[in-house]
């Protein structure tokens, strides 16, 4: 009776039978997965995806500190570029296959990096509220001032009270010509002075106001 041949192959002079144990280690090696199904990377690889995709809006500066391989640099550059909805599919498909062989210490970086950026545009959003809220404090109600120096008495007194004097006298002209066309309120160029001025001593960067776009048309 001929004897049925056990399938496998050889590593090292060394007979490895296919489904034993070390077969399994074997391929896993080779695959660089030891634990990863398909499903598992198709996820991983929608994930990676994604991620690239995020890299889009990340700012320059974050972007840039990444030091991301040139090819990644180019694909995500040109995919800015495209505005055609299937090219731009198409594209990121190309970047999720360029971050699925980063090095996973650079891909955690990335990931860093969206974060800071959410993290900083909330502080920067509530940084915003608070400034509006304070100047129009200060130009609605004369009890504003006292509290506001108070909190912050290095504030020039002089400057502030000639900034809210100048805001109040525009205020009215200017809201009733935009009433009269259906539109809000147009601010003027004290208006604006004065958000720089609190913004500054609440301690945020110059940043224009939201109305400045609309004002200056």
């Amino acid at each position: 009776m001929s004897r049925k041949l056990q399938k496998g192959y050889f590593v090292k002079g060394r007979f490895v039978a296919e489904g034993s144990a070390q077969d399994v280690q074997f391929k896993a090696e080779r695959k660089g997965r030891p634990d990863a199904s398909r499903t598992d990377l198709k996820r991983e690889s929608a994930g990676l995806q994604a991620l690239g995709k995020e890299l889009l809006d990340l700012r320059a500066d974050l972007f840039d500190a990444l030091g991301l391989p040139d090819d990644l640099v180019q694909a995500l550059a040109e995919a800015r570029r495209i505005t055609d909805f299937e090219g731009k599919r198409r594209q990121l498909q190309y970047v999720g296959k360029i971050m699925r062989r980063l090095e996973s210490a650079l891909v955690q970086a990335a990931r860093q990096a969206l974060a800071t950026q959410r993290t900083g545009s909330a502080a920067e959003k509530l940084l915003l509220h608070q400034t509006e809220q304070w100047r129009d404090r200060l130009v609605a109600d004369d009890a504003a001032l006292p509290s506001w120096m108070a909190a912050h008495p290095g504030t020039d007194t002089q400057q502030l009270r000639a900034l809210i004097r100048q805001a109040r006298k525009s205020a009215p002209a200017a809201g009733q010509a935009a009433l009269s066309q259906g539109l809000a309120p147009r601010k003027g160029r004290a208006y604006r002075e004065l958000f720089q001025l609190v913004r500054g001593h609440l301690g945020g960067a110059d940043v224009p106001d939201m109305h400045q776009e609309h004002d200056d048309e």
